[in-house]
């Protein structure tokens, strides 16, 4: 099986990802299973419609684009995070409200991410138009994008929660501006076809188990996923700084991670790791349509795989031997 990652590093803040390979969970289930790199969401879902992939993280507005304008029958399987992107500028930055970005340059990871179409939104909202007031320019990410920002390439620069925290991490002071609206909406979601779903339900229950079982050993210590993550991923590991002050910047970024998974369990009446409420993907929807970004709606149901018993069955292992493991760290 094949995952599509919209990243250029696969770093610790994927552990619902990266853990189940660590830990030998997919392998444990007879499924070798593989991370690409994507430039976004939506080269995520072309990879899959392609056949390339089987499945793919996505932001949830490319989820719900792919279906109400593309008619492509991507399906969400579990939801991964909260909306926790936000608009960065240098501390000494003369702008201080979405506003004033008018007529100045904003860095993003690429053209192709999930994180164009709220941009797009937000700027509108403010009374921005984000096609002829601003230049939205793809940096890609970590010190390229920073290096923009320094260099006045880019004004500010559009990006997810972990990457803000590592530009700070690499001695950036900023300051963060958001729509407060985006920490009650679902973003980050793991994602499939419905041909896969159909072709066999097996397998991708399987797979969303591993993910539940990864995500709640990362909760349980994050340190122990930190430092498996570097011995398992050690191109990732950071550099410039000695290993104390690297094992605290990666940690820092894991914690901002867990931080936007958790703020799931706020949008459902279920403790369930990986539930997803029809009704936020709705407001999630609706808020697009009001910017402008889709053109129709579709009954949020129908875009997220809600088969009567299947977030229960992903979360149907042996918890308090994923907690133990995790307060021993094993896997190291």
């Amino acid at each position: 099986m094949t995952i599509a990652l919209g990243t250029q590093v696969i770093n610790v803040t994927y552990p619902w990802l990266t853990l189940p390979i660590a830990l030998g969970y997919w392998k444990e289930d007879g499924y070798d299973v593989k991370i690409v790199t994507t430039g976004g969401s939506l080269q995520g879902i072309q990879q899959m419609v392609g056949g390339g992939v089987d499945f793919a993280q996505v932001n949830s507005t490319g989820l719900i684009q792919a279906n109400t304008e593309n008619q492509v029958a991507v399906r969400g399987l579990m939801a991964t995070g909260v909306i926790d992107w936000g608009v960065g500028v240098l501390q000494d930055s003369p702008v201080n409200t979405v506003a004033d970005l008018r007529g100045k340059k904003i860095g993003i990871f690429s053209l192709g991410t999930g994180g164009m179409p709220l941009l797009k939104g937000y700027l509108r909202a403010n009374g921005v138009n984000p096609d002829t007031e601003v230049q939205i320019i793809a940096t890609g990410a970590g010190a390229p994008a920073l290096e923009a920002l320094r260099a006045g390439r880019v004004q500010a620069l559009m990006f997810w929660g972990s990457a803000l925290t590592g530009f700070q991490n690499a001695g950036a002071k900023m300051r963060i501006l958001f729509d407060p609206t985006w920490r009650s909406l679902p973003d980050f979601t793991f994602a499939t076809m419905q041909k896969t779903i159909d072709a066999d339900p097996a397998m991708v229950e399987a797979i969303a188990r591993g993910a539940a079982k990864a995500t709640l050993f990362a909760q349980t210590n994050p340190e122990c996923a930190r430092r498996i993550h570097w011995k398992n991923y050690p191109g990732s590991k950071p550099t410039g700084a000695d290993e104390a002050t690297l094992a605290r910047w990666d940690l820092a970024l894991l914690q901002t991670q867990l931080e936007t998974m958790s703020g799931t369990e706020a949008m459902t009446s279920t403790k369930l790791i990986g539930a997803m409420s029809p009704a936020a993907y709705g407001r999630m929807q609706d808020l697009m349509l009001k910017d402008g970004l889709i053109k129709r709606t579709l009954p949020p149901e129908s875009m997220l795989h809600l088969k009567p018993g299947f977030v229960e069955a992903i979360n149907r292992f042996d918890r308090s031997a994923v907690v133990d493991a995790a307060k021993a760290c094993k896997g190291l």
